[in-house]
């Protein structure tokens, strides 16, 4: 019996540590004009949204996923994350490429930059 209830406290650890998420490095650009969009057409999603690039959009399959950014470099970075909602998607974006809302960008670094580094997660 103790054997039993070790061996499931290892699999439930170990399914733990696995589904942690990890975050992914990227690159963030912002944009202004959020409506129509790919996902809602002319409906408006609000202000804490972005687009994606093609390979993370997955043909709309992206569309309403949250994610969590956080600015990574330059030196313009604010500190912290900003949660946002995929409604778009960026068919100039590189690979790993978010287009946040000018709200979005502006909460984790300063817009004159125009393009930082990120890491990202679903969430």
């Amino acid at each position: 019996m103790g054997f039993v209830i070790r061996a499931l406290l290892l699999i439930g650890m170990v399914a733990c540590i696995t589904s942690v998420a990890h975050a992914i490095a990227g690159q963030a650009t912002y944009y202004t004009v959020y409506t129509p969009s790919a996902c809602f057409g002319p409906v408006d999603q609000g202000t804490m949204i972005a687009a994606v690039n093609s390979a993370i959009f997955g043909n709309k399959a992206a569309c309403g996923r949250r994610y969590r950014i956080t600015c990574t470099g330059p030196s313009s970075c604010k500190g912290g994350s900003v949660d946002v909602t995929i409604v778009d998607l960026c068919p100039g974006c590189p690979a790993n490429g978010f287009d946040l809302s000018l709200e979005a960008f502006s909460v984790i670094a300063d817009p004159s930059v125009g393009r930082i580094n990120i890491d990202y997660t679903e969430i």
